[in-house]
């Protein structure tokens, strides 16, 4: 069983909105990962979403992206993105699921002897960070704490793999209250988007604290799943 993330594939369903418009690199983006998927992953295999899965603005638009997403093969794991306003109620949105594919909110779950977590995130405080974005961030670590709470009360010790859509830290704010909360929990991976163009330059990738960092932006890995964990 192989685990792959990628993050942020902007479909376009009910919103005309086509990513190429974003630079040639863009275009026929998610045909290009469809013929990626297909090629490498199995049914037995788990693919991790972690949030900006469509540009539609209601649940009802965006089902046939979702169902785009689950007539690929293996088994789909989703996490809010800051453009998922679709994204309502998680009852909601799982009724409208389909092909072996999951939504993860203030929650978690185990696969294959792994545990999955995480939420959506925001923007890291800085010095003149608004009050409103600093809410939004601290609430958005309660989030974290509840989810990955939920996932070492399914098993204290199994692998536990993270996903956020913000990224939890970069090269210049690497110490913050969410990389204290993943650490605490002894969060083994995580994956995060949202970083595109330029701003791929300034994301922190590797290790700090025993915890693997990875960014998964779909350009920011060539429009190619990004294999994050593997098991004989």
């Amino acid at each position: 069983m192989t685990v792959y993330a990628i993050a942020d594939l902007h479909l376009p369903a009910g919103t005309n909105k086509p990513m190429d418009i974003f630079g040639a690199h863009w275009e026929r983006h998610f045909e290009r990962i469809s013929e990626d998927w297909r090629a490498r992953v199995t049914e037995e295999d788990i693919v991790l979403l972690p949030g900006d899965i469509s540009w539609a603005m209601r649940l009802e638009d965006a089902c046939m992206d979702l169902d785009a997403i689950g007539r690929l093969p293996g088994v789909k794991i989703l996490t809010r993105g800051n453009h998922d306003y679709w994204w309502s109620s998680i009852s909601r949105v799982r009724e409208k699921l389909t092909g072996n594919t999951y939504a993860l909110q203030n929650d978690a779950m185990k696969l294959g002897g792994l545990l999955f977590a995480g939420t959506r995130g925001w923007m890291l405080p800085e010095k003149d960070t608004a009050d409103d974005d600093r809410r939004i961030f601290a609430r958005e670590c309660q989030r974290l704490d509840m989810s990955l709470e939920r996932a070492r009360r399914l098993d204290a010790d199994a692998p536990l793999i993270c996903m956020l859509h913000y990224p939890p830290l970069m090269d210049g704010n690497r110490d913050n209250e969410m990389t204290r909360i993943l650490k605490a929990y002894g969060v083994h991976t995580v994956v995060y988007g949202h970083l595109h163009g330029a701003a791929i330059c300034g994301a922190f990738q590797g290790e700090q604290d025993g915890i693997r960092y990875r960014l998964v932006s779909c350009d920011s890995l060539g429009l190619r799943l990004c294999p994050i964990w593997q098991t004989e």
